[in-house]
C-alpha cells in the first residue's frame, strides 16, 4: 500500500481494482483541519481522467498495480487497431483503436515504444518523452513576420496538429513532447 506522501506525478497505482497513472498531485495543509493530497489520475485502460483526494496520514486504498512493460516496435495499423512486434520473442501484439486513442498521432512505422500489460493483457502504450516528426503541412512564414513568440498551426506527417513558431517550414523535422503534444525545437539529424 502507498502512503499519501508517495503519490507523485508519473506513479502507477491501482485504485478500486483499476490501474491508473498520476498526472498531477497537490499536497494541501489548510492550517485548520487535516492535510490532504489531491491527485488527477488517468485510467490506463480507458483513458478516463478523474480527481481523487486522500487525507494525509490515513492509510489509502492505493496499491501497486500488477503491470508489466514490454519493449515493442510499431509495425502497422488496420481497421481493427494497431499492431506491434514484441522485441523479445517477435510475437505480434494487437491493441484496439480505443486502447491507443490519441497516442496514434505519435506512432510512426518502426518506432520503438513500450506496451503496458495489466494482469497479463495489453492495455496501453507508453512513448518516449520526445519524438521527431516531420511537418506535412503548414502556412508559409511571411518575410518580416518575426513577432516574438508568435505561432502558427502545423500538421505533422502522423496527423498531429501542433503550434509552431512562424519560421518552421513544411518538410522540417521537429522534436515534439509526447506528454503535452507541444513543439520543443527543430530536430537535429544524426549523420552516420
Amino acid at each position: 500500500m502507498y502512503d499519501t506522501t508517495d503519490i507523485k506525478r508519473g506513479l502507477k497505482i491501482e485504485v478500486d481494482g483499476k490501474p491508473y497513472v498520476v498526472l498531477k498531485s497537490d499536497f494541501t495543509n489548510p492550517g485548520k483541519g487535516s492535510a490532504f493530497v489531491t491527485a488527477r489520475i488517468k485510467n490506463l485502460e480507458t483513458g478516463q481522467v478523474i480527481e481523487r483526494t486522500w487525507k494525509s496520514g490515513v492509510s489509502t486504498n492505493v496499491t501497486a498495480p500488477d503491470l508489466e512493460e514490454k519493449e515493442v516496435e510499431y509495425t502497422y495499423s488496420d481497421t481493427e487497431g494497431f499492431n506491434f512486434l514484441d522485441q523479445s520473442n517477435f510475437e505480434t501484439i494487437h491493441l484496439s483503436n480505443d486502447q491507443i486513442g490519441d497516442d496514434r498521432y505519435y506512432l510512426m512505422e518502426g518506432s520503438k515504444l513500450v506496451v503496458l500489460y495489466y494482469k497479463g493483457r495489453p492495455i496501453s502504450i507508453e512513448h518516449p518523452h520526445f519524438i521527431n516528426i516531420k511537418v506535412a503541412e503548414t502556412d508559409p512564414g511571411l518575410k518580416g513576420d518575426t513577432a516574438s513568440g508568435a505561432t502558427k498551426k502545423a500538421t505533422m506527417e502522423t496527423g498531429l496538429q501542433v503550434k509552431v513558431p512562424l519560421f518552421i517550414k513544411e518538410g522540417e523535422l521537429l522534436k515534439i513532447d509526447t506528454r503535452t503534444g507541444d513543439y520543443v525545437e527543430r530536430a537535429t539529424v544524426d549523420k552516420k
